[in-house]
């Protein structure tokens, strides 16, 4: 038996390692984190007298500001609200029922993720154009009238925004809501309707009190994600919403700080969503006593019933596609005006992105700062895992919780930080101008944007990983005189390695097409990444730029449904853990 001096210095000396790992890690988010936010706040706060808060009296005064915060929260409750339905009706379907090909619809259900608002808007207004695919199909039907067909996307451009975002937006609060319901006890639901209880009393006062924490979780991010969505109103035209406003206060932040107040109010507004949402969570424990019961326990469909359940899935999950089929279709398109469907085929819009300079090097630009985000993404997600679960440093829950503020932080509040903090005068830091300004060369800005707003995949499945690996490994090659680092390269990184490249593939593909970030940061065209260049595009007025923008967003398409299925592969049935 050793000593119990030795003991103790032995973990005196492996918290040596952990408390310099974690001091670097705190800096990191110290500097991209917790200084532009804190730039932020001090300019909506603070004047030349002093403590004031008359930047958000003038804010809430102006009319057009209270406009677009109201249709901003409007948008956000009508996406949450459609969302809440199709997600409730998903995941019963699911989870409570079993039918012919619902293996086949567990992975298309997750399809629409693989394609942004922001490119989808683009197909989504080439079908409901004013002449667009469905109003002349209701033409030719005799429903519209050619002279003045129904203006779907004009006056109507708040409906179309809720459909394109609850179509993009519901795998999120699925994937929550059917983790929750396999998690109630089914005899449960036996013993109520045993009782007499109805489908619909059983629903109301057993399944839906118990996956509320789940419930509020994914609405919470679901509501912060259509508020605080850059893209959509661009490609729609529509400036009256906050994030649009945001956008343009960029322009003029030194002699406006009504931008400050405002991004301040959507920060606040998205971490107390996110904060209601993770109590909701943590907050509300329901044992189950009989877990291993729960699987294969759904209700078999025959006959009429299973094809209901099958073609009302299918006719939604065409829906879903729509946009994304409408984007696939213009990008070969040779000519498509005023005409249902395209007349004629091409690929010259494929050859010009990677013949044009600038879309090809947009291209390039995204696959290196992708690349290194995910890669600065993968050190600090195992350094955060490393510590949360295999030392005992004080104070490490800090790093839980800095990892997982991002889910909160929209990505156009974080850019605004980047600009309004890293604006830096050249005659102050010449050299440091050079490389941190984001007006001179965003490039590190844009890789710790990502990275930052990406952190939490990779640590949540480094952090599962870690906790389903036992020490009794590394407790040997401890015992054996191994230093820290080297039983963690040779043991620990090997046994979770499944979990981390899992982790970076989807940091990887989720950074590829970032639209806030990108949009924001990239100031010069060479910098342009593939999202900024799509903006781009369809602000020209040439009739094949807005192909080419399409032919970039399937490109981007292939590459994050490439990379989602292999995690989804790697990870299986913890792949909905990480939208948690």
């Amino acid at each position: 038996m050793q000593p119990r001096w030795r003991k103790s210095s032995r973990r005196a000396t492996a918290l040596l390692p952990a408390a310099g790992l974690a001091f670097a890690i705190l800096a990191f988010f110290g500097l991209f984190l917790a200084y532009p936010v804190s730039h932020l706040l001090r300019r909506a706060f603070f004047d030349d007298q002093g403590l004031t808060l008359t930047h958000f009296r003038v804010l809430l005064e102006s009319p057009l500001l209270q406009a677009s915060l109201w249709q901003s929260l409007l948008l956000a409750t009508l996406t949450t609200a459609t969302v809440s339905v199709l997600a409730f009706a998903m995941a019963h379907l699911m989870v409570r029922c079993e039918f012919p090909a619902k293996t086949w619809f567990a992975g298309l259900l997750l399809l629409p993720m693989v394609l942004p608002p922001f490119v989808g808007a683009i197909g989504l207004r080439q079908l409901f154009a004013k002449y667009g695919t469905v109003n002349l199909i209701l033409i030719q039907a005799g429903w519209a009238s050619p002279e003045d067909p129904p203006d779907w996307l004009g006056s109507n451009a708040l409906a179309g925004m809720v459909l394109l975002q609850s179509l993009n937006l519901h795998p999120i609060l699925y994937l929550n809501l059917a983790a929750a319901m396999a998690n109630v006890d089914p005899s449960l639901l036996e013993a109520a309707r045993n009782m007499g209880a109805s489908g619909w009393r059983v629903f109301r006062t057993i399944t839906l009190p118990l996956v509320m924490p789940g419930y509020f979780a994914g609405a919470a991010l679901v509501f912060i994600w259509s508020f605080t969505d850059l893209g959509t109103p661009l490609i729609f035209g529509v400036s009256r919403v906050v994030p649009v406003q945001l956008f343009d206060a960029l322009t003029e932040l030194q002699g406006n700080p009504q931008g400050y107040a405002l991004v301040t109010l959507v920060l606040v507004l998205s971490l107390g969503l996110f904060l209601f949402g993770r109590a909701c969570l943590a907050g509300q424990r329901h044992e189950m006593f009989a877990r291993a019961q729960s699987h294969g326990s759904g209700k078999p469909l025959r006959g009429t019933q299973a094809f209901l359940a099958g073609t009302g899935l299918a006719v939604f999950m065409l829906i879903s596609l729509l946009p994304h089929l409408a984007v696939v279709l213009q990008s070969f398109a040779g000519q498509w005006i005023l005409s249902a469907w395209p007349t004629d085929w091409t690929l010259a819009h494929y050859q010009e992105v990677w013949n044009h300079p600038l879309t090809a090097s947009s291209i390039r630009n995204s696959l290196v700062f992708s690349s290194l985000s995910a890669g600065l993404d993968l050190f600090l997600g195992i350094g955060i895992a490393w510590i949360l679960t295999r030392t005992r440093l004080p104070g490490a829950w800090m790093l839980d919780a800095l990892a997982m503020v991002p889910l909160a932080l929209p990505g156009i509040v974080l850019a605004f930080g980047y600009v309004a903090a890293f604006d830096i005068p050249d005659s102050s830091f010449p050299t440091l101008n050079r490389w941190i300004d984001p007006r001179e060369n965003p490039t590190l800005l844009l890789i710790i944007g990502y990275a930052v707003r990406r952190l939490p995949y990779i640590v949540r499945t480094a952090v599962a990983g870690f906790q389903q690996s036992s020490v009794t490994l590394e407790e040997a090659s401890s015992n054996l005189g191994a230093t820290p680092w080297t039983t963690l390269r040779r043991i620990t990184l090997p046994l979770v390695a499944a979990n981390l490249i899992a982790g970076t593939i989807l940091t990887f593909a989720f950074a590829m097409l970032e639209v806030s970030d990108s949009i924001v940061l990239a100031m010069k065209e060479n910098y342009f990444p593939i999202t900024k260049m799509i903006w781009i595009l369809m602000g020209r007025i040439e009739p094949s730029s807005a192909a080419v923008a399409c032919a970039l967003g399937v490109l981007g398409m292939l590459i994050l449904g490439g990379a989602l299925l292999a995690a989804a592969l790697v990870l299986g049935k913890r792949f909905g853990q990480l939208f948690r």
